[in-house]
């Protein structure tokens, strides 16, 4: 892993696309560098084989402010984009940053099929409890109880444990992640970009602006250290005995099959095979 004072952030940067939109604090910054810092720890990783993926919402942003082959996708479909590009260059990194509106919502049906092939895809999910773009309606991970424009007296809906959905849908790494353990962030990122399978790293992050100041929480720090006091990192029995959420790597099958390989080598090489015989 890289020592953060090794990092050329600007290596991996579009410079003339800064300053970035995010409203000051956001965790999204925190998210992207620890993404950088993770892709800049892989050895021999090639460039021009590696793609950034991203839906719509604030985290959506990042596919044009880092300087890989990037594609910013249309509500939901990010996955849907990735499995194509996965299928087409089955030897390609594609990284998906996503938000817990985006990913778990509209494009809840594409997550759960995508975690059930297994294909090879690293999926980071920002998750900061609302639609943080469009004026902070409530999400699938909106906090019940939570004010938000869509649920003024408080949310009635129970949310989603986006990690444990992963992991039932059949993803094969699965960790939770936040802004405030960003050393452990770049790590869970690390092995799941490495990692030949559908691999998940829920990130929780702040959003004190269009959730916090709903909430009472409008101060960027603050948030981030009512979050680290609401998890428990790597200690599943403090999170047992609290209630509280658990950081760390959730889930990690190495051993099921990855599904562009099984594809290739079941359908397309046999196909192939059998042109060519039918053609000699």
């Amino acid at each position: 892993m890289s020592k953060l004072a090794e990092v050329r952030y600007e290596d991996y940067l579009r410079m003339g696309k800064l300053p970035t939109l995010w409203c000051s604090g956001c965790g999204d910054g925190t998210i992207m560098k620890s993404m950088i810092r993770a892709l800049d720890s892989i050895p021999d990783l090639d460039r021009d084989k590696t793609s950034i993926v991203a839906g719509i919402g604030c985290s959506g942003r990042m596919s044009s402010y880092m300087d890989f082959n990037t594609v910013h996708t249309t509500h939901g479909r990010a996955l849907a984009f990735a499995t194509g590009m996965k299928m087409a260059a089955p030897d390609s990194k594609i990284v998906v940053v996503t938000g817990d509106g985006d990913c778990m919502a509209i494009g809840g049906n594409h997550f759960l099929h995508a975690a059930r092939r297994n294909i090879d895809l690293t999926v980071v999910i920002v998750n900061n409890f609302t639609y943080g773009l469009t004026g902070g309606q409530v999400s699938p991970e909106t906090p019940m109880g939570s004010h938000t424009p869509t649920s003024q007296m408080g949310s009635i809906e129970p949310n989603f444990d986006t990690a444990e959905v992963a992991r039932a849908a059949g993803a094969s790494y699965v960790a939770r992640a936040a802004v405030a353990a960003p050393v452990q962030m770049d790590k869970m990122i690390k092995v799941g970009i490495e990692h030949n399978g559908f691999s998940v790293i829920e990130v929780l992050s702040n959003c004190h602006i269009n959730w916090g100041r709903k909430n009472e929480h409008p101060d960027a720090y603050e948030l981030v250290q009512w979050m680290k006091n609401e998890t428990a990192t790597f200690s599943k029995n403090e999170a047992e005995t609290t209630g509280k959420k658990l950081l760390g790597v959730l889930h990690h099958d190495k051993e099921r099959p990855e599904y562009a390989t099984t594809y290739y080598a079941n359908i397309v090489k046999p196909a192939m095979e059998k042109a060519a015989a039918k053609a000699g």
